[in-house]
């Protein structure tokens, strides 16, 4: 079974599940750093087209960072894991006097989950409008940051990639920062994980329902994504737990797709999986593009 997954990390070990060992991989490089006990990274670059064929992802950088513990929103461990995020941004994100960025927050802030990029566009730092009140250029401290939330086709009747090219096209951004909610294979990954990638998304793609991809080629911009898995195919947990106990998975499979395709699960405690993951997001953003106010 082709389990459905946004994660590039998931890729890997979906890969390594088929070919039966981990290691290296063709095409791909792997890096691993531990920030502290509850903070890591995972950093995987696909660097050729060998690469993009065995993972089923485009050239580029994924950085996948993993939070243990954060189910009861503990203010410390948030505030560690925006500096982890912050330094893997950087990473991607290079600050300097001139920087302009457009930040864009995908979803619908009425479907909890798929509410992560309007709660975290709220909670970022725009500071664009300053800007144009003092007739700046530029600043040491802080850059020139926009924020906009297009909304869902099905509330706007409009592309969400045709908004975000006018958008673009008023700022005139270095870097669009598109925040959107994924999906996974893995249920623990919900409450658990980021993953950043400068490929770009497509949006919805989290709740299923897939529209024009945002990347360079269709919005004329650097594209880097930030995303939370938030739902889970039930097909997907279904096929996990009958794992061992069924002799012919494609028979079930097929039942599963016939009956259930359209089914989505998220975790009882996505309220607080939002509200924890929309602080960090914003709170490592702030810190990457306002060097000289936040740390």
């Amino acid at each position: 079974m082709k389990y459905r997954t946004d994660l590039a990390i998931e890729s890997v070990e979906m890969y390594d599940e088929e070919r039966g060992k981990s290691g290296d991989i063709d095409g791909v490089e792997m890096e691993k750093i531990q920030y502290d006990e509850d903070i890591k990274s995972t950093r995987i670059k696909i660097i050729d087209p060998k690469g993009e064929q065995l993972l089923q992802r485009p050239m580029g950088n994924y950085i996948t960072l993993e939070i243990e513990g954060l189910v009861d929103g503990d203010a410390e461990l948030k505030d560690r894991a925006a500096k982890a995020l912050a330094e893997e941004l950087k990473e991607l994100i290079q600050f300097h006097y001139y920087l302009k960025v457009l930040i864009i927050g995908l979803g619908n802030d009425k479907v909890t989950p798929d509410a992560l990029g309007p709660y975290t566009v709220s909670k970022v730092r725009v500071t664009r409008h300053w800007f144009i009140i003092y007739e700046s250029d530029g600043d040491e401290e802080q850059a020139c940051v926009s924020g906009f939330i297009p909304g869902v086709m099905g509330s706007t009747g409009m592309e969400t990639a045709e908004l975000i090219q006018k958008a673009a096209g008023i700022v005139n951004p270095e870097i669009i920062i598109v925040v959107d909610s994924l999906a996974a294979r893995n249920i623990e990954r919900i409450s658990t994980t980021i993953q950043i990638n400068d490929t770009g998304i497509s949006p919805g793609a989290g709740m299923g329902n897939h529209r024009t991809m945002l990347n360079e080629k269709t919005l004329g911009h650097r594209v880097i994504s930030i995303g939370v898995p938030t739902v889970i195919d039930s097909s997907t947990l279904i096929m996990d737990a009958l794992e061992g106990y069924i002799k012919n998975p494609v028979e079930v499979e097929n039942y599963i797709e016939q009956n259930g395709q359209e089914m989505i699960v998220t975790s009882t405690d996505i309220d607080q999986v939002i509200k924890d993951f929309s602080d960090i997001i914003s709170n490592g953003i702030n810190i990457t593009l306002h060097p000289g106010i936040y740390s």
